[in-house]
């Protein structure tokens, strides 16, 4: 979403999900018979608060947890050994660093650095050390301006192989759209499948390139126009 449907905001918490994108979505869940996702580092409950009060089938987590299209919630059971302990060293790294920001999805723990880029270089090493004692249940993934230390148990890849088993994406060519270094394996997935990949931006590759969530709203609005049936 953050990057791909939106512009990235400063911080998670200022994101705001607008009523043109809401409506959009809808027109383009009609015109595909629902088979339309959310594929998100964000949680599932995250993204039900941002676009309240529609509920789409998705997944969170980088693909640790999914939402089918008829309500059913699969998740991941990581282990936890050794999270609580990096969590407090995280607390306590954000503490001295002036412009880290922490953010806590409970089985996972994000570090931006957006509002410094400068201590990346440090981040980095620090975060590479803890993920090194967490391993191999837990690795390091790298984001725009963010790294997450996160279990290694489930993939975006993964929840998109799940959803083209169901109904109703089972059977339709894939479109997979996203703007950074974790959506990588998502698009690897759909173009196993015979499927389309999308980039936004130009900081990965993909079969389609476009430059902005502007142009993906206008992507948007074309596929519902095209697939929308006949009066």
């Amino acid at each position: 979403m953050d990057g791909t449907l939106l512009e990235i905001a400063p911080t998670p918490d200022a994101v705001r999900v607008d009523d043109h994108l809401r409506q959009l979505l809808a027109e383009v869940s009609h015109a595909l018979e629902g088979a339309v996702a959310l594929v998100s580092g964000r949680s599932i409950a995250a993204l039900d608060r941002l676009f309240a009060p529609l509920r789409w089938p998705a997944a969170g987590l980088h693909g640790l947890e999914r939402r089918d299209a008829v309500g059913r919630l699969h998740r991941h059971a990581p282990a936890r050994q050794g999270l609580d302990e990096a969590r407090l060293h995280l607390l306590y790294l954000a503490a001295r660093t002036p412009g880290m920001l922490l953010e806590d999805k409970g089985i996972a723990i994000a570090v931006h650095y957006r509002a410094a880029p400068e201590i990346e270089p440090a981040l980095r090493r620090a975060l590479g050390e803890v993920a090194a004692r967490l391993a191999p249940e837990y690795h390091l993934l790298e984001g725009k301006q963010v790294f997450e230390l996160r279990p290694a148990s489930a993939t975006k890849a993964d929840a998109v192989q799940a959803f083209m088993r169901e109904a109703p994406f089972a059977g339709r060519r894939p479109i997979y759209v996203g703007d950074d270094i974790t959506d990588l394996d998502g698009f690897a997935a759909v173009e196993r499948a015979g499927g389309l990949s999308v980039a936004v931006g130009d900081r990965v590759d993909a079969r389609l390139r476009v430059a902005s969530p502007r142009d993906v709203r206008a992507l948007l609005a074309d596929l519902s126009e095209r697939r929308s049936p006949a009066p």
